[in-house]
């Protein structure tokens, strides 16, 4: 059993050796995803779609909190529409989708199949948007995206993908720019305290901004590798759309105002974040409070008499302070234990003919493997205070990670040297041209992360130009 169990873990490959290999390995045996028949598209199976649903359903009430209210807009936007935001269409014209027929005939006009929905909520709020009464108008829609990737990779970069995109009008420009820094709070709530992903909050560069924008601001989190991810982004999109579909309102005074607009997004790449951060070489590990099973029940010699009638008890009677499953199936107990830690369930439940005589479960923590022996009497409590524990757990190994591979590099020579030896995030000085910025990713593949809302001087001069510093930027590697 030993030799079949331990050919079992082999099937993933060891982040050490090919961390992308180990990615593509986790996703597919952990049976969070298949591929689809076109390239670059997945089919997203039973056990990542719960992952995601909780992921969906934490967000989409504090989404509501927040005032805003749902909605629905249709997949295709036609081709006019599009081009009516000058900045915006540039920055997705070699993403698009088009359709061009419908059955049979040509279309007289493409169609593009929605890379994201700015132009479809300005055409319809310049419609339902007159006076100042109307506003502010809170909206959020979930949906899928089509974006013509040229590089793909399951959850980070497909060409279709799950998210939900807000859109907002203020009107104010203060109004807006308060709502474009609350949903980004909203969105750093989510990793932190729910996914367990510490973030860097700031604002992107000019150059890094969304297409259309006025600004975007983003959180960054660190993956394994060291390469950074964008985990979601919040953009005040000015008046800018406001303006190329004649959105007005009518204020106090009685003079026709442009509303100031924002858009939001996060999507199903959060689930790759998760695998990256969390995960090891024995699969994934997923925080408790997203994980859709938190407690796996594994019955030891279930054939004796009474295992299988006290695992079920368990199961019915934890499932009032947990989410519970139990594994009954004919398969090993070996090969359970294996399985469940690839899918990365917080917590194992043994119960065998002895810990029932003994009055006790054996109960194993994902995140370090640790055995505890608790008395049935005192499960509840146990699982509470460790699945608690997991998620803090979780959390602090990943900020110390992100620490660990957090630079400095006042030089080109120190910068290009922390990339080599300690891959991660570069607290660099910019001095705010973007020929620098271009030629930093030139020289080095990184790119500007973002700028920080809180700012550290580590050096006077701009890392690349040596002329004065503006501000300090975060510098990676990035997915």
């Amino acid at each position: 059993m030993a030799k079949k169990n331990k050919q079992f873990v082999e099937k993933i490959t060891a982040m050490e050796e090919d961390f992308a290999q180990w990615y593509t390995d986790v996703v597919k045996q952990a049976d969070l995803v298949d591929y689809g028949p076109v390239r670059g598209s997945m089919i997203i199976r039973p056990y990542g779609y719960a992952i995601w649903e909780n992921i969906r359903d934490i967000l989409d009430a504090k989404i509501k909190e927040t005032g805003h209210e749902n909605m629905y807009f249709p997949l295709f936007i036609p081709e006019s529409m599009l081009q009516k935001e000058k900045d915006h269409i540039e920055g997705f014209a070699p993403e698009v989708a088009w359709v061009t027929h419908g059955g049979d005939e040509e279309l007289q006009e493409r169609l593009v199949v929605r890379p994201t929905s700015e132009v479809l909520f300005a055409e319809h709020y310049g419609k339902i948007i007159h006076s100042y009464r109307d506003l502010p108008k809170l909206y959020n829609q979930w949906s899928n995206v089509v974006r013509w990737e040229k590089t793909t990779r399951p959850f980070l970069r497909s060409l279709e993908f799950l998210w939900q995109e807000g859109h907002t009008c203020h009107a104010t420009d203060e109004d807006a720019a308060e709502e474009t820094r609350q949903m980004l709070d909203v969105y750093a709530s989510l990793f932190e305290d729910y996914m367990a992903i510490p973030v860097l909050k700031g604002r992107k560069t000019a150059k890094e901004k969304f297409a259309g924008a006025k600004y975007t601001l983003t959180i960054e989190s660190l993956m394994h590798d060291g390469k950074a991810l964008q985990a979601g982004t919040s953009h005040h999109l000015g008046t800018g759309f406001a303006e190329a579909f004649d959105i007005r309102f009518s204020d106090e005074a009685g003079e026709l105002q442009p509303v100031h607009q924002t858009s939001w997004g996060f999507t199903t790449r959060s689930i790759g974040a998760m695998i990256m951060v969390h995960g090891d070489n024995r699969g994934l590990v997923i925080p408790p409070k997203i994980a859709s099973k938190q407690v796996m029940i594994v019955p030891v010699a279930q054939h004796k008499e009474g295992v299988l009638d006290k695992a079920y008890q368990l199961k019915t009677r934890l499932s009032d302070i947990a989410r519970v499953d139990i594994d009954a199936s004919d398969k090993s107990p070996g090969w359970k234990f294996n399985e469940y830690e690839m899918k990365g369930i917080p917590i194992r439940l043994e119960i065998g003919p002895k810990d029932i005589e003994q009055g006790h479960a054996v109960l194993v923590r994902r995140d370090t493997g640790e055995k505890i022996f608790a008395a049935m009497e005192d499960l509840e409590t146990k699982i509470l205070e460790l699945l608690e524990d997991i998620q803090i757990n979780l959390f602090e190994k990943a900020k110390n990670h992100r620490e660990d591979k957090t630079s400095i590099a006042k030089t080109m020579t120190e910068f290009k040297n922390s990339l080599e030896n300690n891959p991660g995030f570069i607290k660099a000085m910019w001095c705010g041209e973007q020929t620098c910025e271009e030629k930093i990713k030139e020289e080095t593949s990184a790119t500007s992360r973002c700028i920080p809302f809180e700012q550290e001087k580590v050096s006077d001069t701009c890392v690349y130009c040596s002329k004065p510093a503006q501000q300090q930027v975060y510098w990676a590697k990035a997915y």
